[in-house]
């Protein structure tokens, strides 16, 4: 299963710009080099400072091998930053991706908790149930399930094509939260929106 590294840096807003330009022309190069790297996606609000930095994985071996390589980086990407990192590893068992990703896409994240016994549900349930009411909605470009089955901790990530599409898409998003949390009893912690700064996320081929 598509294994993936989450990084949440926080910044100085002034420094965002350095800092983003850091991981573009020396983060991701040598991480995508590695060996079963399938891709990174980097998002930002450099407004307010913040930052999700991802990279997918073919294995979780692949995914610890590089550690190596990706941790000093990480900690010259803190420096510039003036910030901090949290770092969540998880698998992804949902990817999705509808419509290529332009400059200018937008995402939003929404954090959950799931009882253990439930992580199944809620994983069959989002392919199966979600996914596909997001995607008649307007806009709609991909969907990433990110989840840490020991701790049934767990990101939703959905991709849109713009800023306008992106807030249109509120009031769908919201009711199927609330579906959501009648369906699997999931908690929902937390809820945040991004910009695109470059995403080359992918499953084999793709």
């Amino acid at each position: 299963m598509l294994q993936a590294r989450f990084n949440l840096i926080t910044a100085d807003p002034d420094r965002m710009a350095d800092t983003v330009g850091y991981i573009k022309s020396e983060i991701r190069p040598a991480v995508e080099s590695l060996h079963g790297s399938m891709g990174m996606s980097l998002y930002a609000n450099t407004e307010v400072g913040v930052a999700v930095l991802e990279s997918f994985w073919a294995s979780r071996a692949a995914l610890i091998a590089s550690e190596q390589i990706t941790a000093p980086r990480r900690k010259d990407t803190v420096r510039r930053a003036m910030g901090t990192v949290c770092v969540e590893r998880y698998r992804v068992p949902v990817f999705e991706r509808e419509a290529p990703l332009d400059t200018g896409a937008g995402l939003r994240l929404t954090r959950m908790d799931v009882e253990g016994s439930r992580v199944e549900d809620a994983v069959e349930g989002y392919g199966a149930t979600v996914v596909p009411w997001l995607a008649e909605t307007a806009g709609f470009c991909g969907a990433l399930l990110l989840v840490d089955w020991n701790s049934g901790h767990s990101i939703s990530e959905t991709i849109w094509d713009s800023p306008k599409t992106l807030a249109a898409s509120r009031s769908v998003a919201a009711r199927v939260r609330v579906e959501t949390v009648k369906s699997t009893g999931c908690v929902i912690r937390a809820l945040e929106e991004y910009d695109l700064v470059f995403n080359t996320a992918r499953i084999g081929g793709m």
